[in-house]
């Protein structure tokens, strides 16, 4: 709101200043130091209030060192980060950006069904919460509402490549690519590094484009779907899932601040799409408000950030690497959610493929989430929460070398 306020004061007043609100580097920093100050001062504030109403965190007895002092430590404190993102990105963000309204709606639609499911825990004292099939429904309808916005709307498009021609007269002209709707995405590794979804379905013939979203759509719910749950897995001790989680979005920055750049989406030969830099004020609020979380879920955790916290974190984190088509890479970005999900997998598959008929089965970990097992082994807390914290930042520097790495 800020940024048309001021645009108005410099074209009508020319006011000293103004025209810092037109450009993204101001905007960002000024949306981060607005998030972390936000999540740090009245995010005290919100933990009180938590426990003022009483709003404690009921654990489970998993045999864990330090479970019991958890016992009464307040939860819902995803309501910080929805808070300390939201304000800044109203603030100063460009708001009829159809990015910026996708991330606004999955933040609050993502936030609800959390709150849903922490309320039922605390208030109904039922320690399963809101029912499984309820929110993976809240996660299909999510993906379904981005999946169709970016297949349908006419600002959701993409810089095709500068081709270059030779005339008739024999010399060599560059021609710049139009902005084309395009179901491409990003593949690491390869070369030739862009899949058209609608490859899948060239066999149906002449015209196979037009029925891409039927491939499209439901790949985006997928996507929304299993990065949501993975993120929702990794909260289970202190900082481990802020902590990622703020470093899979600094590196989602970076990959929407190049795709944003003309010079520097041709220089490493990536897609240019229009309109995503916005973005990168939505993400710098984003990751504020995840380090000024941090500085209450530290161990010892003075927050929970419960399932408001957690399955918010996870669908913004799946809609981002969607826009700037990296969806692809999720599994090495988000390697720390990746494994948590692998290994709960893995754990409930063999315990099933096992069981006898006393109802007793073999186990691959001493127990899941991988975080518990380490737990199990002996490991303190802050030492498992650091060494993941150290493979996301590899997990990062390896996704961002993907641009070049062919």
């Amino acid at each position: 709101m800020l940024t048309y306020l001021f645009e108005y004061l410099e074209n009508e007043y020319q006011l000293p200043g103004a025209s810092l609100f037109g450009f993204l580097t101001f905007r960002s920093a000024m949306a981060i130091i607005f998030s972390l100050a936000l999540a740090t001062i009245y995010g005290k504030r919100i933990i009180l209030f938590l426990q003022k109403k009483q709003i404690g965190e009921t654990v489970r007895d998993l045999g864990l060192d330090g479970q019991k002092q958890k016992a009464g430590t307040p939860t819902m404190g995803g309501l910080i980060i929805i808070f300390a993102t939201l304000i800044p990105v109203l603030l100063f963000a460009k708001l009829q950006n159809i990015y910026i309204i996708l991330l606004i709606v999955t933040t609050l639609w993502m936030g609800i069904i959390g709150f849903i499911d922490d309320y039922i825990k605390i208030f109904k004292k039922n320690k399963d919460g809101l029912q499984g099939r309820f929110k993976v429904l809240g996660q299909v309808v999510l993906g379904l509402v981005v999946g169709a916005t970016l297949y349908f709307h006419p600002q959701v498009t993409m810089r095709d490549h500068t081709k270059t021609m030779i005339t008739e007269n024999f010399t060599v002209v560059e021609v710049k690519g139009a902005d084309i709707k395009s179901t491409m995405t990003t593949v690491p590794f390869f070369k030739n590094n862009e899949l058209d979804y609608s490859s899948f379905i060239s066999w149906m013939g002449d015209g196979f484009e037009a029925y891409t979203w039927l491939i499209f759509i439901p790949i985006i719910i997928l996507i929304v779907t299993a990065v949501s749950n993975g993120a929702n897995l990794t909260d289970g001790i202190d900082g481990l899932a802020a902590g990622s989680s703020a470093i899979i979005v600094i590196t989602l920055g970076i990959f929407a601040w190049v795709s944003s750049n003309i010079i520097f989406s041709e220089y490493l030969d990536i897609m240019y799409i229009k309109g995503v830099e916005e973005l990168v004020v939505f993400i710098t609020a984003f990751a504020g408000a995840l380090v000024g979380f941090l500085w209450y879920n530290a161990f010892p955790a003075q927050v929970f950030m419960g399932d408001t916290g957690s399955l918010t974190i996870g669908g913004v984190i799946a809609v981002i690497a969607i826009i700037v088509r990296k969806e692809l890479l999720i599994p090495i970005l988000c390697g720390i959610f990746f494994a948590e999900s692998i290994s709960v997998m893995v754990q409930v598959g063999y315990f099933k493929y096992t069981k006898n008929k006393y109802g007793e089965g073999k186990r691959v970990f001493l127990m899941a989430p991988l975080h518990h097992h380490y737990q199990k082994k002996g490991y303190h807390e802050s030492k498992i929460v650091t060494r993941f914290w150290i493979i996301g930042i590899l997990l990062a520097i390896v996704t961002i070398v993907t641009l070049k790495l062919r």
